[in-house]
């Protein structure tokens, strides 16, 4: 009879064992969806400023990210007659955010006056490397449409 005890006991053991890990398995939350990180290709220039200006320097950035001040104060510095720089806060422009999909920051964006992407990054971004792309994206020397790599971050 002990024995028939046992096995009843070791029987209910693992029945539980088996509906707790059932449980778990079913109330255990999936993996967030990983980010696209992706800059956008296309901008409608009339979403920014002075959208009859041959080009549009954007930098996408949040208030919290500790590099999009520098990328943006390096951005700042292409601005000129032909070339608009505008930087767009998340909190204060959470609408173009949504708009154009950004999930990273700082992205930054080079468009020309059709809206169209010629470089983008994501990331932190050297003042030589940004001026360099815009020096290659305003020269009319260069066929190619575009000024540099658009970035996935890196």
């Amino acid at each position: 009879m002990e024995d028939v005890v046992w096995r009843l006991l070791l029987l209910g053991a693992v029945v539980a064992a088996a509906v707790a890990v059932s449980w778990r398995r079913r109330h255990v939350r999936p993996a967030p969806t990983q980010p696209r990180t992706e800059v956008p290709a296309q901008l409608d220039r009339t979403d920014f400023s002075a959208p009859q200006s041959p080009w549009l320097v954007v930098v996408f950035t949040s208030a919290t990210c500790a590099t999009c001040g520098d990328v943006a104060r390096k951005a700042a510095v292409l601005a000129s007659r032909e070339v608009v720089v505008q930087e767009v806060e998340y909190v204060r422009d959470r609408a173009l955010h949504d708009k154009y999909r950004i999930d990273a920051v700082p992205a930054t964006v080079i468009a020309d006056a059709d809206g169209v992407t010629r470089y983008g990054r994501l990331g932190p971004v050297s003042a030589t490397d940004l001026w360099a792309a815009m020096a290659r994206c305003r020269d009319p020397q260069l066929t190619t449409l575009q000024c540099g790599d658009v970035s996935e971050g890196g």
